[in-house]
């Protein structure tokens, strides 16, 4: 069964297969989900190439540019555990990064609870296939560095609420039954990445420093998405995301 896949065997694929030896010249990164986002980023920053995550189908080029005295990384990730948790890894190894910052959006399960507030996770319940090949098994994973990002938040007066998030693969996975249950278990939004890039994190001894944007409302009554593009693209993320990266 999948839950059993994590073996802790010397791996035969390895990156240094495809990337040759690992680098060593960035510190920090951010991973961004939003095209966006990284739009405006490229139009007031200064973004040059240092590297590309490539594949038969697709590239994602890995940037870095100059954050008030320090370089920082950044790429626009691919949506999606599998993608995004394997943008991570690779990026860490091409370029030495160690620490990255991300945020998203999600969609809310306790619509009052989480009005006009972000979300700092501080757990992720592994509704996906990745976060099994990089720990043992178990319903949920702990987002290790909450406890450091929720003193940010209150030093900058940024509204926010904890709590658990709930990870699937990806789209049209949350059935009516699905979302009852994990409301029960506490999850208070939903979202697509964080379960598998916290699991390969901690595989590879990386710091992963996450929030999230409440977006569309999944109710068992139905659905709301009148808010969804909102949360995807909001400049302010990109703001908290950066003054994260300046103090981490």
């Amino acid at each position: 069964m999948i839950i059993d896949s994590f073996d802790t065997s010397e791996p035969t694929l390895k990156l240094e297969h495809f990337y040759g030896e690992k680098g060593h010249f960035l510190k920090k990164c951010l991973i961004l989900l939003s095209d966006t986002l990284f739009e405006y980023l490229q139009s007031h920053y200064e973004l040059k190439q240092v590297g590309l995550i490539g594949s038969s189908s697709y590239k994602t080029p890995i940037y870095a540019f100059r954050y008030e005295g320090e370089t920082i990384g950044v790429l626009l990730s691919q949506i999606g555990s599998v993608l995004c948790a394997g943008n991570i890894a690779e990026t860490a190894y091409i370029t030495g990064a160690s620490k990255f910052v991300m945020f998203g959006s999600c969609g809310t399960l306790d619509k009052e609870r989480t009005q006009g507030k972000f979300v700092i996770p501080t757990e992720a319940y592994r509704d996906e296939g990745t976060s099994y090949h990089f720990m043992p098994p178990s319903d949920f994973v702990t987002i290790k560095n909450a406890d450091k990002i929720e003193p940010l938040f209150q030093k900058w007066g940024i509204p926010y609420v904890k709590g658990k998030a709930w990870t699937t693969d990806g789209f049209l996975m949350e059935t009516v039954n699905k979302v009852r249950k994990r409301k029960e278990e506490g999850c208070i939004v939903v979202e697509m990445e964080l379960a598998s890039c916290q699991a390969v994190a901690d595989y590879f001894g990386l710091e992963l420093y996450d929030f999230l944007q409440p977006g569309d409302v999944l109710l068992e009554e139905g659905y709301e998405y009148a808010s969804l593009h909102e949360a995807n693209h909001d400049l302010l993320k990109l703001d908290i995301g950066l003054r994260i990266i300046k103090e981490i």
